[in-house]
């Protein structure tokens, strides 16, 4: 998919992700958090959206429309990921830790997963 997902497409697709089968608009409107606090009309138009983006495809059934994913999460989450990294940090991970340690934001829980991690890195 060259186009990539807006904050609100993402909810439209976690939802989609989520689920193991095609949803419809309702109940794709029922999975997004309540906090978002959207109507019906703006789920459509976001479906809308990601159909143009060919980010979901459409199944007819019956007279509805049931929606499913068309790319997969985690190769759009690895694209997303560099993308994010090359444009803030210039490609290299050890600015990014660098400033969630500075930040505070790293746990004793993610240090643990983080030094695991290198260290299956490092066989």
């Amino acid at each position: 998919m060259e186009k990539r997902l807006s904050d609100a497409e993402w909810y439209v697709m976690e939802a989609l992700w989520s689920a193991a089968r095609p949803l419809t608009a309702i109940e794709i409107a029922e999975r997004v958090p309540a906090d978002r606090d959207w109507s019906l009309a703006t789920v459509k138009s976001l479906i809308s959206r990601l159909l143009a983006k060919r980010a979901v495809e459409p199944k007819k059934d019956g007279r509805r429309f049931l929606y499913l994913p068309a790319i997969e999460r985690e190769p759009y989450v690895a694209d997303e990921s560099r993308r994010f990294v090359a444009r803030l940090f210039g490609g290299k991970l050890s600015p990014l830790f660098a400033r969630l340690a500075e930040e505070e934001a790293l746990d004793e829980e993610d240090i643990a997963q983080i030094e695991a991690m290198l260290r299956e890195l490092r066989k």
